[in-house]
């Protein structure tokens, strides 16, 4: 189980992780419980694999993941962007943070920095986002890492909103891919979580989880969760779940309701 931070190199945190310094974060989460983090990067490297094990694995936690949405939320960097220096910022920022998350030893995860189309300029658009895409793929295999494509609605991007679309281009990829499947990205799309779980776990590298209706932090008697652990279980899935949803005004609280409805939904499982 992991939680959303945000690396230091972040201008301020992500609004759907915890609002924290890192440091301070990851202290927090390991007293919650958790196993690890998903760290949302902005401008890294492989120089920055040290310093960031360090602060993580002083709590006693482990980095599962490395997301590259302030990318694009905070510096407006997309594949997709009209301008060639734009697009390859953006790029070079997404190799970056393969090149961290090779140096880990973890995936490297691509949402929402893929952009948006222009009336007119859309089949120039999503050729730009393929090529790129493929070539942080291959980037990222040779450094040792994976990148996982995530489903996105249609308020985030203009490409690749369902599982099976997400599935076609990893296909094409002449190195190794996988999924992030979030359960708000499949609800906004009108599709089933623990459908697209049950048809795509062996391609799914992370599952982020957020409250159905809220976006919130996740609720004891939730449902969907026993259904989502057990498509998951039967499924074979060796990733991570992540709890990537809004604070409400406090973290620390957020974190633990998470937590606990999870662990709730999995003893009752057991």
């Amino acid at each position: 189980m992991a939680y959303t931070v945000s690396g230091d190199d972040c201008v301020s945190p992500m609004p759907l992780g915890h609002t924290a310094p890192l440091a301070e974060a990851v202290r927090d989460l390991a007293e919650l419980g958790y196993d690890g983090v998903e760290v949302q990067v902005r401008e890294v490297g492989a120089q920055d694999a040290e310093a960031l094990t360090r602060t993580v694995e002083t709590a006693g936690l482990k980095v599962l993941g490395i997301g590259t949405g302030p990318v694009a939320a905070q510096d407006r960097l997309t594949l997709t962007d009209p301008s060639p220096d734009v697009r390859r910022h953006a790029l070079f920022r997404l190799l970056g943070a393969a090149r961290l998350a090779g140096e880990l030893g973890v995936p490297v995860s691509l949402g929402q920095t893929r952009g948006t189309f222009l009336p007119g300029l859309e089949d120039m658009q999503r050729l730009w986002a393929e090529r790129a895409v493929a070539q942080l793929a291959e980037e990222a295999a040779a450094r040792g890492s994976r990148l996982l494509l995530e489903p996105q609605s249609r308020a985030n991007t203009s490409l690749w909103h369902t599982p099976e679309e997400a599935v076609a281009v990893i296909e094409s990829l002449d190195a190794p891919a996988g999924l992030v499947l979030d359960t708000h990205h499949l609800d906004a799309e009108g599709v089933d979580a623990v459908r697209a779980v049950t048809d795509h776990t062996g391609v799914t590298g992370c599952l982020q989880l957020a409250a159905a209706s809220t976006r919130g932090p996740l609720t004891v008697g939730d449902p969907r969760l026993p259904a989502l652990i057990s498509a998951l279980r039967t499924g074979g899935f060796t990733g991570w779940l992540t709890l990537e949803h809004t604070q409400e005004g406090d973290s620390t609280k957020a974190a633990a309701r998470s937590w606990t409805a999870l662990t709730d939904a999995v003893s009752a499982l057991s």
